[in-house]
């Protein structure tokens, strides 16, 4: 079980976005995230007309290290570690550190 997953609220700790909240769009191999609106890069695109791709400068998200973003707790309103625990019934869970409030139940 993964720290961070796709859809999880993350808040960046180090670099030019430091402090900005945003979704996980996609957990890469290489322990690096994509998050909506974070890490933003310009790339010259080419078009294509046979699959509708728009030539043009668009905005791309880069993707950023899993270990300069954190888990956002909306209860404290800032950046949690998270920890695994047990329940009763014996699923695996993540958990607040801060809290020991339950992420997924």
């Amino acid at each position: 079980m993964q720290k961070l997953k796709k859809g999880d609220q993350v808040i960046v700790l180090i670099g030019k976005d430091k402090g900005n909240k945003g979704k996980i769009l996609k957990v890469l191999d290489n322990a690096k995230v994509l998050i909506e609106g974070i890490n933003r890069a310009k790339k010259h695109q080419k078009g294509n007309p046979n699959s509708g791709i728009e030539g043009g400068i668009i905005d791309k998200d880069m993707p950023v290290n899993i270990s300069n973003v954190a888990l956002y707790n909306p209860e404290t309103k800032k950046a949690d570690r998270v920890g695994f625990k047990f329940l009763d019934d014996g699923k695996k869970v993540r958990f607040f550190k801060s809290t020991n409030e339950v992420i997924d139940a």
